[in-house]
């Protein structure tokens, strides 16, 4: 791990304070501070403003309209944009540029490539994720939503859960079962997906906060284009792998900024209410810094790779690992600073569901209440904590497999044993 920056670093990171001061007001505290019914015409105007500058898709080389930059670049502008309490993106970007615009490049044919990476970076294609299933979310290799092959047509019949942002979509990225006779793994095929024709409904979930940004989606005959096939036909197995790397993407340069700006409201919090006099709040504030700080230094260990091009690997389930159980903790330390406010919340509801509240949000009750109920999501979307400790367990340490099938033991198993 390598926790310093080259001198040539400066340089950029001048280049893009230079950009955020020159497109941004002056004196602005970052995104949070809008009103919930800005947020989103404030990120659809910032996005076209990084489409035309050359700050989206960072790392897309120039032949296919991205700017081509290098790793530490990406990094660099990731962190600045974090401080600064502006996106990289628009909402669903993380599936349409991280995600699939990034596999596509890795995977996808030279028409492919041309085709839907020019409408990826305008906006005109925007995409979801169609992966998980009721039964098949932690195993994903299980899923069982088909499709085969009529003439020129993959007809796809099933359903997906837990997506993501879909109802903002017009495309999605789906995992399909096309050869129930093999291998669960080896019978997997990628196909890129019109979400607005005949026979696909998107339906919202209520979450706890009262939001709904996730969606079931059903495939009832639903058709995308032979040619469709993102590597090869029952080949998407390795395809899949390849973008739930970029899932992680930023992550390791923004989440210990953002953990680190949410920290300091927090305590900021605490001052306002006094509740910095009480010896053990002191105590879990203290805490919750060093986890931050353990963050950071696990950060710069994945971007020291990162920066010397090493592809994510199982380690990175350290981190998902890390930040999420973390951030349970810190928000009920949020409500239990709050106190009887938490049961009457008031204010600004963040604006996203995922993660902390924006930089800049005001310290409302409403804020930390919603975050409380974000952060019991994030143990489980992007991969649940019992899978990633299985990961690690298995892929990183070596240790055997959980066994599979075994029935629990029951009270009455331990009173036999005990008696």
């Amino acid at each position: 791990m390598d926790p310093s920056y080259p001198p040539e670093a400066t340089a950029y990171r001048e280049k893009v304070q230079a950009f955020l001061a020159e497109h941004l007001p002056a004196a602005w505290p970052g995104i949070g501070s809008l009103p919930r019914h800005e947020v989103e015409l404030f990120t659809k105007a910032w996005r076209a403003t990084l489409h035309e500058h050359g700050y989206l898709a960072t790392s897309w080389p120039k032949e296919f309209g991205g700017p081509g930059l290098t790793a530490l670049e990406q990094v660099i502008l990731a962190e600045e944009f974090q401080r600064a309490g502006v996106p990289l993106g628009g909402t669903n970007d993380v599936f349409s540029v991280q995600m699939v615009g990034n596999t596509i490049l890795d995977w996808g044919r030279e028409d492919q490539k041309r085709h839907f990476i020019p409408r990826i970076l305008s906006g005109e294609d925007i995409w979801c994720q169609g992966y998980s299933e009721p039964n098949a979310g932690s195993d994903l290799g299980n899923i069982g939503c088909r499709a085969v092959l009529d003439g020129d047509e993959w007809v796809i019949n099933g359903q997906k859960i837990w997506t993501s942002a879909g109802h903002l979509a017009n495309w999605i990225f789906v995992l399909t079962r096309t050869d129930p006779d093999v291998p669960k793994h080896k019978g997997i095929t990628f196909l890129l997906v019109p979400l607005d024709q005949p026979g696909i409904e998107v339906r919202p979930i209520k979450m706890i906060s009262g939001e709904s940004e996730f969606n079931e989606v059903f495939f009832t005959d639903a058709k995308c284009a032979k040619e469709n096939v993102i590597g090869e036909v029952n080949g998407g197995w390795g395809v899949a792998m390849t973008l739930l790397g970029y899932e992680r993407g930023e992550a390791a340069a923004t989440f210990p900024l953002m953990f680190r700006t949410e920290l300091n409201r927090l305590i900021a919090l605490a001052q306002e209410r006094g509740a910095t006099s009480d010896p053990v709040i002191r105590q879990r504030l203290a805490w919750c810094h060093t986890q931050v700080e353990v963050m950071r230094f696990l950060g710069l260990r994945t971007l020291t790779q990162f920066v010397q091009g090493h592809q994510p690997g199982p380690e990175g389930s350290t981190f998902k690992l890390f930040w999420s159980e973390y951030h349970k903790v810190v928000s009920e330390l949020a409500i239990d600073i709050l106190g009887p406010d938490a049961m009457t919340p008031d204010g600004r509801w963040p604006a996203s569901s995922f993660q902390t509240d924006d930089p800049g949000a005001p310290n409302d009750s409403a804020s930390w209440v919603g975050t409380f109920f974000n952060a019991r999501a994030g143990t489980i979307y992007a991969g649940s904590s019992q899978i990633q400790r299985n990961i690690l367990g298995e892929l990183v340490l070596g240790l055997p497999k959980e066994p599979r099938g075994a029935t629990p033991p029951t009270w009455r198993d331990e009173q036999a044993v005990r008696s």
